[in-house]
């Protein structure tokens, strides 16, 4: 494939810490993809690993020109990678996998065909997921929270993982917020949606460089960007206590005119003082935290920074 034919299929792939996944990666992807097309790219984007990714990635450009490889300045995160990679991805149809081969390329060819029924993108919901009962459990809970607080359905079984045709992804790349979270924003630009059970695969070596409070900083993250409900759940909260608060002082000044009040109590006064100085400032931290992510964004900082970009062209 020379770089001026019409590419029909793009595979992008954020890469952390895969120096030993990266070449066999690449060779179950040239292998699925050749079952659907010739006209394909490979764009793996280096989110500046501390092992030898890049250099595998750059041994895998030298073996087949459809392999291009971005190596970003530092480490932005996985779905900044991501973005890094659908910003230079020209084909009509755009797959997102992770590049630990849980996600088998070998289904993409069945994403594919499921896609030509009609879809704009078909999601791939992993059945007898090959993680750790925390993690799933964990990410079970997340999704529950998240639906509840967006009012969107969101499905655990649903990753990165699936085929988007290029208007999703172009519907995709317009949203420039500097929180981001692939699988939240394609459900938000909407289009036509299609799902395919595929099987999920144990991770062949090393394990996720996500740990428990990775994953807790990148909830949080994304309840706040995804969601203003917890700010509309604080005022009914206060709407609420101010209510009982107005229920209770007749109901106080009754007790102490008719003499059944004859000294202030100290336990209900120390449990209320710490109770409402605990509500006030759970509030106050929820507002700083929604003024620092609009402080964030408002920077208007670039999503990512590339250092190398080694293609075909």
């Amino acid at each position: 494939m020379t770089s001026t034919a019409p590419v029909l299929l793009s595979v992008v792939s954020p890469v952390y810490c895969g120096e030993a996944m990266v070449v066999e990666l690449v060779q179950r992807l040239v292998a699925a993809l050749e079952t659907i097309s010739p006209r394909f790219e490979i764009i793996l984007v280096d989110d500046r690993s501390p092992d030898n990714s890049w250099g595998c990635i750059r041994e895998a450009m030298a073996r087949d020109p459809r392999v291009h490889g971005l190596r970003l300045s530092r480490n932005f995160g996985q779905h900044r990678a991501i973005t890094a990679g659908l910003d230079r991805c020209r084909g009509e149809w755009v797959v997102v996998l992770d590049c630990d081969l849980q996600d088998r390329p070998e289904e993409i060819p069945a994403l594919f065909a499921e896609a030509q029924r009609g879809y704009d993108l078909v999601l791939a919901r992993r059945f007898n997921r090959q993680d750790q009962w925390s993690k799933k459990l964990l990410s079970r809970l997340f999704y529950r929270v998240l639906s509840y607080l967006t009012e969107t359905p969101q499905d655990p079984a649903v990753a990165n993982f699936g085929i988007y045709h290029r208007r999703v992804i172009t519907a995709v790349l317009t949203m420039r917020e500097s929180i981001r979270y692939f699988p939240t924003m394609v459900r938000w630009v909407g289009f036509r949606p299609g799902y395919l059970a595929v099987t999920h695969a144990e991770r062949p070596a090393g394990r996720s460089s996500y740990g428990l409070s990775q994953r807790l900083h990148q909830g949080l993250d994304i309840l706040l960007a995804y969601s203003d409900k917890p700010l509309r759940l604080a005022v009914k909260l206060g709407l609420l206590l101010s209510s009982g608060a107005f229920l209770f002082v007749p109901i106080t000044l009754l007790r102490y005119w008719t003499g059944r009040i004859d000294q202030p109590g100290y336990t209900s006064l120390i449990i209320s003082i710490w109770f409402f100085s605990g509500l006030l400032l759970s509030v106050l931290g929820m507002v700083g935290l929604y003024i620092g992510k609009t402080f964030e964004q408002v920077k208007n900082r670039p999503l990512y920074i590339v250092d190398e970009e080694v293609s075909d062209e």
